[in-house]
């Protein structure tokens, strides 16, 4: 996530920079330096942000489990955490999910992936554009 996303999911949450130091538990001075771009967004921040904006819009409860998204097949499913815990619609959330047919267990390759899929992407559709 580079600063000027960040500064929009921010936005987007309609934060301040103290509001989101405190729901996020990192102080106001990093805020500054992800905002800036002088330091890089960690991935529990980048985490966070995913997870607080996908839980503000509305398309969530609507949106149908990752397995049958992506068509899994059963033997994949029952391999994948994301079946496991029942979390078809987090599975961007949850490290060692099979995505694109093998298991990603850190956050940046997953996340670099799940930036491209369907599942990820319809939570975040009306973040662009925002800023």
């Amino acid at each position: 996530m580079d600063h000027k996303e960040f500064k929009s999911f921010r936005k987007a949450l309609k934060k301040t920079q103290k509001q989101i130091a405190e729901i996020l538990g990192t102080s106001i001075k990093a805020i500054h330096s992800y905002e800036q771009g002088w330091r890089n967004v960690p991935a529990h921040v980048e985490r966070q942000l995913f997870f607080l904006v996908s839980r503000m819009r509305g398309g969530y409860n609507n949106q149908k489990p990752c397995w049958k998204i992506k068509k899994c097949p059963p033997d994949r499913r029952k391999r994948c955490p994301a079946w496991e815990f029942n979390a078809g619609k987090l599975c961007w959330l949850i490290n060692g999910t099979i995505c694109e047919g093998s298991v990603r267990t850190d956050w940046k390759t997953k996340i670099d992936i799940c930036r491209s899929c369907d599942v990820l992407k319809s939570l975040l559709v009306p973040i662009n554009g925002e800023s």
